[in-house]
């Protein structure tokens, strides 16, 4: 019988296995975020969009780099996550959000401080699940 840290070694010393993993996550990531957005609305939707926004950079990050570790995988998409959110500071994410429906999805255009909290949900969110797999 195989201990469980040694099957995720295993796991992650199967960068092909990770990768499809990382994207069929991603794509149900952004399956999920779609239905959020047609399900729900107010708060639910903007806090749990965020989240899950976070959790798909967290699934991208192992399909461009299969064996992070997966804390290093969580704080990188945490840190992406935040460094958005702060530069939505500036008039920035704004102006290309006006240039851009794309731009807006990815950048949004306002700083609102209780997204930075929900954005590490999704970064637990992901760090757990990997954990666990």
């Amino acid at each position: 019988m195989v201990s469980s840290s040694r099957a995720r070694v295993a796991a992650r010393d199967d960068p092909g296995r990770t990768r499809s993993a990382a994207a069929v996550s991603a794509v149900l990531v952004v399956g999920a975020g779609l239905a959020l957005r047609a399900l729900a609305a107010g708060e639910v939707a903007k806090y749990g969009g965020d989240a899950l926004y976070t959790l798909l950079l967290f699934a991208l990050v192992f399909a461009a780099a299969p064996r992070t570790a997966p804390a290093k995988a969580a704080a990188l998409a945490l840190a992406v996550s935040w460094g958005v959110e702060f530069l939505q500071l500036s008039d920035v994410p704004a102006h290309l959000a006006r240039q851009s429906t794309a731009a807006r999805l990815v950048l949004g255009s306002t700083f609102n401080a209780p997204d930075l909290f929900w954005y590490a949900v999704g970064a637990a969110t992901g760090w757990l699940a990997v954990r666990r797999a």
